[in-house]
C-alpha cells in the first residue's frame, strides 16, 4: 500500500499544470513591452526602463534592438537563455556596474529569470537615434569623475564623494542623464546661482540638459555615487 500511495502522489505531480512562464510564452515582444521592463522616461534621445525583478521572478523573450546602456544598481543572480540556444546558468552583476551594447548593429533576443535571493534593479537607456548626432561631450576632472568608457555614442563617468567632499566644476556640452547608485545629499553649485540641494536615492535618473556648468558637493553623510552620461 505505501508503494501504491507514493506511485499515486508521483503521477498526480506529474499531471499538475506548469506554471505560466514554462508554458508557451508567445512571439517575442520588444524589450519596452516586457515583464518588470517598465518605460519610465522618452525623448528625442534616450528611452529608459527601469528593469527591477525579485527572486523568482523574470521576463519571457523579449528583443533588444536599441544601443544600450546599462546601470546595475540592485544585484543579484540572474539566469537567461538567447531564442533558439541553450540556458545559461545564473551569473552575478556587480552592483554599480556600467555597460554598453551596440544592439543596434546585432539586436538580441533573450529571457532573463532572477534566480538569486535577492532583488535585481537595472536602469536601462535606450539610445532612440541609430546613429551619433553631432555633441562632444568634453572631458571632466579625472581626480573627481572616473571615466567609464567612450565611444562613437556616448561617455560615462562614475562620480565617487565622500561627505565633504567637493566635485570640480564641469559643463556639460552633450545632453544625458545621472543615474544614482548609492544615494545621500548633494548641492550643486552653479555659477552666480545658490547652492541648490538634492536628496539622491537609490535607483533614481535626472535627465539633464546640455549647457550647464556645474560643480558638486556631498553635504550628506554617506558616500554618494553617481553614474553620469552624455549622449554623443
Amino acid at each position: 500500500m505505501k508503494y501504491l500511495l507514493g506511485t499515486s502522489l508521483i503521477l498526480c505531480a506529474v499531471a499538475l499544470p506548469l506554471p505560466a512562464h514554462a508554458q508557451d510564452e508567445g512571439p517575442p515582444v520588444p524589450v519596452e513591452k516586457a515583464a518588470y521592463h517598465w518605460p519610465v522616461f522618452r525623448n528625442d534621445y534616450a528611452m529608459v526602463l527601469r528593469v527591477n525583478f525579485g527572486p523568482g521572478k523574470g521576463a519571457g523573450y523579449h528583443i533588444h534592438s536599441l544601443d544600450q546602456i546599462s546601470v546595475i544598481v540592485e544585484d543579484s543572480e540572474n539566469a537567461g537563455q538567447l531564442l533558439n540556444e541553450a540556458p545559461t546558468p545564473g551569473r552575478r552583476n556587480e552592483r554599480g556596474s556600467v555597460g554598453f551594447t551596440a544592439f543596434s548593429k546585432k539586436p538580441m533576443t533573450h529571457k532573463t529569470m532572477n534566480v538569486g535571493s535577492t532583488p535585481f534593479q537595472n536602469i536601462v537607456i535606450g539610445l532612440i537615434k541609430p546613429q551619433p548626432g553631432t555633441f562632444k561631450p568634453a572631458a571632466r576632472d579625472a581626480a573627481s569623475y572616473h571615466q567609464l568608457f567612450d565611444n562613437e555614442r556616448a561617455r560615462a563617468w562614475r562620480l565617487l564623494l565622500e561627505p565633504g567632499q567637493t566635485a570640480a566644476a564641469i559643463t556639460q556640452n552633450a545632453p544625458g542623464l545621472r543615474v544614482v547608485v548609492d544615494g545621500g545629499e548633494i548641492a550643486e553649485i552653479v555659477p552666480g546661482e545658490p547652492e541648490r540641494g538634492q536628496i539622491l536615492r537609490l535607483g533614481d535618473f535626472y535627465w539633464q540638459e546640455p549647457g550647464a556648468t556645474r560643480a558638486v558637493r556631498n553635504i550628506g553623510t554617506t558616500r554618494a555615487n553617481i553614474v553620469e552620461i552624455e549622449i554623443k
